[in-house]
């Protein structure tokens, strides 16, 4: 396919996501089909780091945090697929461990499961560092324990010392 070549893409949708997609065009004064690039393009933006395979371990995490639920449900993603997928082919320094992935997998099924495994975490490294906020949600109790563990923090074989 030439890169500046537009092809027409036929999918299926439900009644009731036609429905809302004709709501939001008049709404917006849009058509139906400026709703479908819209939602489909910021679907992409927001995915985007999945389409670049030198990206793995510790980066792709930050996805899977702000995609949230949406990725589990849609895809049935498990702990052991998000394991494959952040973990393959990755250095010991840029994975993500199993026992943190495993509350994000949790969290995108169903946040009651992913709150006793999520506040275990806590307690053991409560002693270690304060990484947690006191925001209610499981969702931001998550990402901030994960963003501080793997993204703020460069663990020590990262770093070189000149």
């Amino acid at each position: 396919m030439e890169e500046g070549r537009k092809l027409a893409v036929s999918l299926r949708l439900s009644p009731g996501d036609i429905r809302k997609v004709k709501k939001l065009a008049q709404r917006l004064g849009a058509s139906d089909s400026d709703i479908i690039r819209f939602a489909l393009k910021s679907t992409l933006a927001r995915l985007a780091p999945l389409c670049d395979h030198s990206l793995r371990g510790r980066a792709l995490l930050p996805v899977f945090l702000e995609a949230g639920s949406d990725l589990f449900k849609y895809f049935d993603l498990d702990a052991a697929r998000l394991e494959e997928i952040v973990n393959t082919g990755v250095s010991k320094s840029q994975e993500v461990a199993l026992d943190d992935l495993q509350p994000i997998a949790l969290a995108g099924a169903q946040q009651t499961y992913a709150r006793p495994r999520l506040d275990a975490t806590k307690r053991a490294l409560a002693k270690e560092r304060s990484v947690f906020d006191q925001e209610d949600r499981l969702s931001d109790r998550l990402r901030g324990y994960l963003y501080a563990k793997y993204i703020q923090q460069e663990p020590a074989s990262d770093v070189v010392i000149e």
